[in-house]
């Protein structure tokens, strides 16, 4: 399997620790305003990307900075369109502005989730992604309809796995309403983020092997203990040999 990996992380959501944890991250998924983040949090995440040499992307997401973007919405399909067309458009003006060419998108919380599980929603996206910018790679959860349908309209690609997250024995991740979600533990984190890269496997949280693509791997920036985790990841992957950097 892969010995090499893209490690991303969400930014510009208002934790101020992006400075820290740029050393240890390839890529960075940037918040465009619509559950978090302004103007002037994404040129400062844009900019820390250049001086770093780490792949920005856009990380678009429902209009509801009340609930942080993890309420699903029902939106006609034009509508959703247009949510995701306006949020790139946000973030290539700044982009441009910072000098930095964008790479990827990754839909947040309840869009990446709804895109993740539903063929429509995740068309949509992808098609959006592809008139904006065809170049651009479409960053969702390993074997989702997100993945199926941006390969199916010729769109890039990213399948991303999680670090600290437990997975269901159909490759879906444990809703963090239920217990167990979350994994708190580093030295777990990072055992689990070396058997998907390395075995192309996941262990589901009834112990079966699941199978994934590992392409990248999502370390979320607003947990209480995103820096230890970060670091934890980091070391150990370098020090078992795998390369870490943005897939081409």
């Amino acid at each position: 399997m892969a010995e090499t990996i893209d490690i991303n992380c969400d930014m510009g959501e208002g934790v101020g620790n992006e400075e820290l944890l740029m050393p240890y991250i390839t890529s960075a998924n940037i918040a465009c305003g619509y559950h978090a983040g302004d103007s002037v949090t994404m040129l400062h995440v844009l900019e820390l990307c250049k001086e770093h040499g780490v792949a920005a992307g856009a990380h678009p997401s429902f209009l509801d900075r009340a609930n942080f973007g993890r309420v699903e919405r029902e939106l006609p399909v034009t509508e959703l369109y247009e949510l995701v067309i306006q949020q790139l458009l946000i973030m290539k003006e700044t982009a441009d502005i910072a000098g930095v060419t964008l790479r990827h998108v990754k839909p947040h919380g309840a869009l990446y989730n709804l895109s993740a599980r539903d063929p429509l929603v995740a068309r949509v996206i992808a098609k959006a992604v592809k008139n904006f910018d065809s170049k651009l790679h479409l960053t969702g959860l390993s074997g989702s309809c997100s993945i199926e349908q941006a390969i199916e309209i010729g769109l890039p690609t990213i399948s991303e796995v999680y670090a600290d997250r437990t997975y269901q024995d159909d490759g879906t991740l444990t809703a963090r309403t239920e217990p167990g979600a979350l994994i708190t533990d580093p030295a777990i984190a990072a055992a689990q983020v070396l058997e998907m890269v390395r075995e192309g496997v996941v262990t589901s949280v009834t112990g079966n092997k699941v199978p994934i693509v590992a392409e990248s791997v999502c370390l979320h920036g607003d947990g209480p203990h995103a820096l230890l985790f970060a670091e934890t990841i980091y070391t150990t992957l370098q020090q078992k040999g795998i390369t870490i950097r943005a897939g081409q």
